[in-house]
C-alpha cells in the first residue's frame, strides 16, 4: 500500500509497521502488545518513537474490526500465581534460564533447518513439496493433529495445567520442518505453543503451579524468541489480565538476557 501510495522511505516504513500492528492486535486481541512490538522489533533495544501514534491507531482499529466480525480477543485465566518473595522468584529464575535456553534452541532449529533444506534440495518447489512429505508422514507416525495449524487447545490446556512431556519437543521439531521448507506461516503462535508446554511439564519439577508455569513459559520463550522486552511484557498483561506481572516480567527480562543475540528474526 506505501508504495501505492508513492510514499517515502521513512513513511513506507511507519505504515509497514502500522501494518503490523493491526495485524497482530486483530488476531491476539492485544492492542499495546501489538503497538509496542512493531516499533521495538525492527532493532533490538531501540524503538522508532515516531511511529508510536500511527502504530497504536492502527493497532486499535484491528482490535475493534476483529470485535466486528466476533472474533474475541485471545485470554487465559490462569491459577496458582504465588505472592512475592524469595521462594516464587527463585522458582522463576530458574524456569526463566531453561525457557532461554530453549529459545535458544528454538531460533537455532528455525536457521537450521532452512540451510540444511536448502543444501539438500536446491529447487524451491522441491523442496516445499518434500517438506511437505515429511511433515505429513511425522504427523501421522505421532497419530494426533495437535501439533499441526496453531494449536490454540493444547495451549489451553497448559494453562489448564495439563501438557504431555513431549509437547514442545513435537511441536518444535514440526514448525522448524514446515517453516524451513519455506512455506510462509507463523512463528509466533508456535513460541506461544512451545513455551506453555514447556512451563506445565517443569514448572512443578521446580515446585510452581503447573498453570502459573505455563504462563511464565509462554511469555519467556516469546521474548527470547523475538528480542523484544516491553512488548512480552504487555503480552502477559494482556493475555492473563495482569496476573503474577511481576514475576512474569522477571521471566522476561532474565530470558531475554541470557537468549543473546539469538534470534528469529536476521533483520534485526
Amino acid at each position: 500500500i506505501g508504495r501505492w501510495m508513492g510514499l517515502d522511505d521513512k513513511d513506507s516504513r511507519v505504515i509497514t509497521m502500522c501494518g503490523m500492528s493491526a495485524a497482530f492486535s486483530a488476531l491476539f486481541g492485544t492492542p499495546l502488545t501489538a503497538t509496542i512490538f512493531a516499533i521495538e522489533v525492527i532493532s533490538v533495544g531501540e524503538m522508532y518513537y515516531a511511529a508510536l501514534l500511527p502504530c497504536i491507531t492502527g493497532a486499535l482499529i484491528g482490535y475493534g474490526l476483529a470485535a466486528v466480525f466476533h472474533i474475541p480477543p485471545t485470554a487465559f485465566a490462569i491459577s496458582g500465581v504465588p505472592h512475592l518473595g524469595l521462594a516464587s522468584v527463585g522458582q522463576v529464575i530458574l524456569l526463566s534460564i531453561l525457557c532461554a535456553l530453549l529459545s535458544i534452541i528454538f531460533c537455532w532449529a528455525m536457521h537450521a533447518a532452512s540451510k540444511a533444506y536448502a543444501k539438500v534440495f536446491p529447487n524451491r518447489l522441491l523442496r516445499a513439496a518434500c517438506g511437505g512429505l515429511i511433515v505429513v508422514a511425522l504427523s501421522l507416525l505421532i497419530g494426533t493433529s495437535d501439533f499441526n495449524g496453531a494449536g490454540m487447545q493444547v495451549i489451553q490446556r497448559a494453562m489448564q495445567g495439563e501438557a504431555d512431556w513431549y509437547a514442545f519437543l513435537f511441536k518444535l521439531l514440526l514448525t522448524a520442518l514446515t517453516l524451513g521448507a519455506g512455506f510462509k506461516g507463523g512463528e509466533i503462535v508456535p513460541t506461544f505453543f512451545v513455551g506453555a508446554t514447556f512451563g506445565c511439564v517443569v514448572g512443578p519439577l521446580l515446585g510452581m503451579d503447573p498453570s502459573f508455569a505455563a504462563a511464565v513459559g509462554l511469555v519467556s520463550i516469546f521474548c527470547g524468541a523475538t528480542n523484544v522486552l516491553i512488548p512480552s511484557i504487555l503480552l502477559g498483561f494482556e493475555l492473563f489480565s495482569g496476573a503474577g506481572l511481576e514475576l512474569i516480567a522477571l521471566g522476561c527480562g532474565i530470558c531475554f538476557m541470557l537468549s543473546g543475540h539469538h534470534g528469529l528474526y536476521s533483520s534485526q
